[in-house]
C-alpha cells in the first residue's frame, strides 16, 4: 500500500541495477529465479513481485553507495545485506508514494557524515509522514533508512529535500 506524501522514496536506480545483477556488492553474481509465489519486496520499483516474475536476491550496500556519492565516511555503520530486485531491466516505481508501510518499520537517520542519528518505529501507515518530518526537522539528518522491523532489511531511503 502505497501512501500520499511530500518525502520520496528512492528505489535502486536501473544503473545500480544493472551493477549488482552482474556482481552485487559482496561481489557474487545474482542468481535469478521465477518467483512462484509472488509477495518478494523489490528494492528497484519498490513494489511486491508477482507470481511469475523474475527475480534475485543480492546483497547490498545503501550507505556505502551514498557515502561513496558524497565523500562521506560511514566507518563502521557500513553495511550490507539481502536485497529482491528484479532479475532485469525495471522500470522503476509507478508512483511517488512510501511503499511498504503495511507492517511495523524502523526509521534509521543519518547524519552526512554517515553516522547514525537515531531511530524510530512506526506502526501504522499515517504515521510514516509524520516520522519522516520529524527527522528531517533536525538539520543534522541527511536521510533516512526505511527497514523491516522483522528482519532488519533494508526497505528504502529517503533523502532530504
Amino acid at each position: 500500500m502505497a501512501i500520499t506524501t511530500h518525502h520520496r522514496a528512492r528505489p535502486i536506480t536501473p544503473a545500480v541495477l544493472e551493477e549488482l545483477l552482474t556482481a552485487d556488492d559482496a561481489g557474487r553474481p545474482a542468481v535469478p529465479r521465477t518467483d512462484d509465489e509472488g509477495g518478494a519486496p523489490l528494492r528497484c520499483c519498490l513494489r511486491r513481485s508477482r507470481p511469475g516474475e523474475r527475480i534475485a536476491l543480492v546483497s547490498y550496500a545503501p550507505l556505502r553507495r551514498w557515502a561513496a556519492g558524497t565523500g562521506a565516511d560511514p566507518g563502521a555503520y557500513d553495511e550490507q545485506g539481502p536485497v529482491f530486485v528484479h532479475a532485469e531491466e525495471c522500470p522503476g516505481p509507478d508512483d511517488d508514494g512510501l511503499p511498504f508501510t503495511d507492517a511495523h518499520r524502523t526509521l534509521r537517520r543519518y547524519s552526512a557524515d554517515g553516522r547514525i542519528l537515531g531511530g524510530r518505529l512506526v506502526s501504522a501507515p499515517e504515521d510514516f509522514e509524520p516520522a519522516l518530518t520529524e527527522a528531517f526537522a533536525d538539520p543534522a539528518v541527511a536521510l533516512v533508512h526505511v527497514r523491516a522491523v522483522e528482519y532488519g532489511c533494508f526497505l528504502y531511503e529517503v533523502r532530504r529535500g
